[in-house]
């Protein structure tokens, strides 16, 4: 299956938390998406890999989304290597998306610049015919570069490149990040308290969002940089 945009994640929710409002709203323009989450998030405070696989499933049946896998690199302790980098070329060769949207290129969490990183050097990588991989059945995979690589924001604050408007699809964001029900604020749990499990988290995803609209005059946005300027054929793209 051939994708319009595939979305690059170091851990299984940081799609959810950065963009599944975009997800959503080129969705419903019937573009093809999907996400490609490079480790199970097992060194996570609370949960467990299992569980966080589950909770990644339920979460791409409430967004709608038509691929997601997962590389099962290292938490933690991926690298921008030779290893990881084929992994990830053999996804991009088979979905041949023309637009990637990856991880923040700096941020709190280090896997979230390495995974950013890794993101552009397998874009680019996949381009190259030289660089042979194969497919789930051993046939050989034609070279294939995205168009565009935009990198959303995550925790730390960047002044974004452009917003999209998400103000119609909060709602369902707001449920696919609560599909990581181990993850996030619940009274009932048991775990050890983390950086996102406090209700001031989900308040903050929810502030950042307004932020971002405020930024282009709507109730709720995603922020993007791109690493490339980007040109338009004239106003019209804009209006």
């Amino acid at each position: 299956m051939k994708l319009d945009i595939l979305v690059m994640a170091a851990h299984p929710d940081d799609a959810e938390l950065a963009c599944s409002g975009t997800i959503v709203s080129q969705i419903q323009q019937g573009k093809k998406v999907g996400i490609v989450d490079f480790t199970r998030g097992e060194l996570g405070t609370r949960g467990t890999p299992e569980i966080r696989i589950a909770e990644s499933a339920a979460s791409t049946a409430i967004l709608g989304i038509h691929a997601r896998e997962n590389l099962g690199i290292r938490d933690g302790f991926f690298r921008n290597d030779e290893e990881s980098q084929l992994k990830l070329i053999q996804v991009i060769r088979k979905y041949q998306p023309d637009i990637v949207l990856a991880n923040a290129l700096e941020d709190r969490h280090p896997d979230h610049g390495k995974g950013a990183q890794l993101a552009i050097d397998a874009c680019f990588l996949s381009g190259l015919r030289k660089i042979e991989t194969q497919d789930e059945q051993g046939n050989s995979q034609a070279a294939w570069r995205p168009k565009h690589v935009f990198h959303y924001i995550q925790d730390r604050y960047i002044n974004p490149d452009f917003v999209i408007d998400i103000s119609a699809h909060w709602d369902i964001k707001e449920q696919s990040i609560r599909a990581f029900k181990s993850q996030f604020f619940d009274p009932n749990s048991t775990e050890p308290d983390s950086y996102i499990s406090s209700p001031d988290f989900l308040e903050f995803i929810r502030a950042r969002s307004m932020e971002m609209g405020h930024k282009i005059g709507v109730k709720y946005g995603e922020g993007y940089q791109s690493q490339r300027t980007m040109g338009l054929d004239g106003f019209e793209a804009i209006l």
